[in-house]
């Protein structure tokens, strides 16, 4: 699947590739979200994240995700982003793939996620993947942007 030349890494929010990746990502959330940002802002802080995945297509990192602590059995979808060049090649699938063995592998059997409703692409990659919609949980609790997801990680 995909091209020879992507590769993927697993490592944490200090990897100077995924750093950036997230600095794109805010840029365009901020124009997406408008006067929200500031709110979205306050949960998606990167400093202790210790399970990040970076995606690359010819040597350049283009694509990027990461898992952040929600309970003892669930880890949280965070910081999804794909450069707009490297969009409909299949990597955010993979990333997202990645992230998934990972919380496996680490003993984790749900991961959940909140993206926003003007994120159609966002959502459409979450369901084509198993994720199904569920009631907004924690901070995005009423808020009307915020749409949120679960996925079992024991093929169920």
């Amino acid at each position: 699947m995909g091209t020879p030349d992507m590769n993927f890494i697993r490592t944490d929010s200090g990897h100077p590739d995924f750093r950036e990746l997230v600095e794109a990502l805010d840029a365009e959330l901020r124009e997406r979200d408008g006067e929200e940002h500031t709110f979205y802002k306050a949960f998606n802080g990167i400093a202790a994240l210790d399970r990040c995945v970076v995606g690359y297509l010819a040597g350049k990192p283009v694509c990027c995700g990461a898992l952040k602590g929600f309970d003892p059995v669930t880890l949280e979808v965070k910081r999804m982003y794909t450069r707009t060049e490297a969009r409909g090649l299949g990597m955010a699938g993979r990333v997202l793939r990645e992230l998934e063995n990972w919380a496996a592998e680490s003993g984790f059997t749900r991961c959940v996620l909140e993206t926003g409703r003007r994120q159609p692409e966002a959502i459409g990659l979450y369901t084509r993947h198993g994720f199904r919609r569920i009631e907004n949980y924690g901070p995005y609790a009423g808020v009307a942007n915020s749409l949120c997801f679960e996925k079992s990680l024991r093929g169920e």
